[in-house]
């Protein structure tokens, strides 16, 4: 550490390359947040083989259920990680507060890995599991918030959003980890040998990520924005009531959260994620290329978080992250209309052709939003729309009197739902009148991972491109953004919530919330209203009411600076650091 007589805000030169201790700042927030990413692949990859190893003592569709739920149950706590640790991150300090977070997380992963199975331990290894992901899920509410806030504390002015948006690659990074440490392990092994025992390296192997970003955060120094503020008594005692009851601070975390985060998070989850189930699961396209497609487009546009995190230094965050947003909402439906012509044009033609109505009583029609897959749906009516949306059949509805059976009518042939075999008549019928085979030969099929180069993958993989453009548009420099409304002394806990409320909520919610909208419209397309509307009302709130933030400064206010004064400043080249 040394002296400077420099002003806050203005530590050092936005103008010079980045230092090696900078880098090493980048590096260590980072990991967590690859970490996080990572585990989220991985228990998604292999949330079947946990299903059977923790719940075994229920039948198949009941124990994919609990290990949906087990997933879902780190989502939830997040913002109530955001909580706990970013009033611990606000009072204590960042350094300590992220080096618990990575410590709990990773230590949750690995313990899965060694946990007992139901088969041995019964009904406490749910339970564990459960309790595992709920302290991860709690771990990740402070891990993200403290790795953007404290690369920000130690960015160059004028430079926030291109070192805060390396961050915003290890989603990618998590991705490719996984995918190569699960590929490997199944490469040397049988498939029942993976099934029974090797389903658990990938989580073993993640100790050594875990020793690595906890040797590297422990020789961290604390952020010397913090450091100044609490030396001089200015830190928040009571950060959450502070960040959150009182309006000229809580104002700004609504505001984030609506005129920024939720965009921001259903264009990410849009680009990203739906767009592999619209693939895979609308359009019929095997996992295995569907995988592969998506992989190719998020290699190809990863380095565009750092792109766009730097333009927002030049142009503004609300620029570039409103534009995305935009962008997004006026071509969602031409996107994903050339995707599924692409993916599929057979199916495609039968969507377009094929007349199919749902006839029942409208008091039997469920919305059937179902995020974690316990609800059932049982009339006769969501039992024709839940087969017809399976089956990525387009359709209408046309209301009958109380009390009619349900019917589906494919052209002139109408078929009874509570009939007994309506499952093999359904199926029989549509591939009669021309709705295709999932192995048809127009369906986008690549036999190995170079296999891009033909015109229907490469025309896939460019349409994918573009949606993960958008998605680093919006991503890249929301970090910066977040970080710049709040100030030092209450910002890792105001920061916090409203970035995981929105792509914990707002974000992950989307997958159920559109499957439940195009089962209850009959259309494949009508869902994608959910992130359009979001993203443009996005769009019109930040216009309205967020100020732009790339040449604040972060730190005007938190320290008492008089003519003379010195201030600690960040060295990161320091015999310390």
């Amino acid at each position: 550490m040394r002296e400077s007589t420099s002003p806050p805000g203005q530590l050092r030169p936005a103008d010079r390359p980045m230092t090696a201790g900078e880098k090493k700042v980048i590096l260590a927030s980072s990991l967590g947040t690859v970490f996080e990413w990572y585990d989220f692949y991985l228990y998604g990859s292999l949330a079947a083989i946990i299903g059977a190893k923790f719940f075994s003592q229920f039948d198949e569709n009941t124990r994919n259920i609990f290990a949906l739920l087990a997933f879902a149950a780190g989502f939830l706590v997040r913002p109530f990680g955001a909580l706990v640790f970013g009033r611990l991150g606000d009072l204590v300090g960042r350094k300590y507060t992220f080096l618990v977070t990575i410590l709990i997380m990773g230590s949750s992963t690995f313990i899965v890995g060694i946990l007992p199975t139901s088969d041995q331990i019964g009904l406490s290894a749910a339970v564990i599991l459960i309790a595992l992901r709920m302290l991860q899920g709690l771990a990740l509410g402070g891990e993200y918030g403290g790795a953007a806030t404290y690369v920000a504390e130690h960015s160059p002015h004028g430079r926030r959003g291109f070192y805060t948006s390396w961050i915003q690659t290890t989603a990618t990074l998590g991705l490719f980890l996984s995918l190569i440490v699960i590929l490997v392990t199944q490469s040397v092994m049988t498939g029942d040998e993976f099934k029974a025992w090797g389903w658990r390296v990938p989580f073993l192997v993640s100790i050594l990520l875990l020793l690595v970003s906890v040797w590297i955060r422990s020789r961290l120094s604390e952020s010397p924005a913090f450091l100044k503020m609490k030396a001089e008594g200015k830190h928040s005692k009571a950060p959450l009531s502070e960040a959150f009851f009182q309006w000229s601070n809580a104002k700004w975390a609504i505001l984030a959260l609506l005129g920024m985060v939720a965009g921001q998070a259903v264009v990410w989850y849009s680009g990203q994620f739906y767009a592999l189930f619209f693939l895979t699961s609308v359009m019929k396209v095997d996992s295995f290329t569907g995988n592969l497609l998506v992989a190719w487009s998020l290699a190809l546009g990863t380095l565009g978080f750092v792109l766009f995190g730097w333009l927002s230094d030049k142009i503004g965050r609300k620029t570039v992250i409103l534009g995305g947003c935009l962008i997004a909402a006026l071509t969602y439906f031409p996107v994903f209309k050339f995707m599924a012509e692409t993916a599929n044009p057979a199916l495609t033609r039968a969507q377009e052709t094929v007349q199919v109505t749902v006839v029942a009583d409208p008091s039997e029609c469920s919305f059937q939003f179902n995020p974690v897959g316990t609800a059932k749906f049982t009339s006769g009516c969501d039992i024709a729309k839940g087969a017809l949306s399976r089956a990525s059949v387009v359709y209408t509805r046309e209301d009958a009197p109380a009390g009619t059976t349900a019917s589906v009518r494919i052209n002139d042939k109408t078929l009874d739902v509570k009939s007994g075999n309506f499952a093999a008549e359904l199926a029989s019928t549509l591939s009669a009148v021309g709705y295709p085979a999932a192995s048809n030969p127009s369906v986008v099929k690549m036999a190995n991972v170079f296999d891009v180069f033909r015109p229907q993958p490469a025309k896939l993989v460019l349409v994918l491109l573009f949606l993960v453009i958008l998605v680093t548009m919006v991503y890249g420099p929301i970090a910066a953004a977040l970080v710049e409304l709040f100030p030092t002394r209450i910002r890792y806990t105001s920061m916090s919530l409203p970035y995981h409320i929105g792509n914990g909520w707002f974000g992950g919610l989307l997958p159920a919330t559109v499957f439940a909208m195009n089962a209850q419209s009959g259309s494949i397309y009508f869902g994608l209203w959910y992130p359009i509307v979001i993203a443009a009302a996005t769009v019109i709130i930040g216009l309205l009411f967020l100020p732009e933030t790339k040449d604040r400064d972060i730190f005007e206010g938190d320290f008492s600076v008089h003519p003379g004064d010195t201030m600690v400043e960040f060295d990161p080249n320091a015999a310390d650091y």
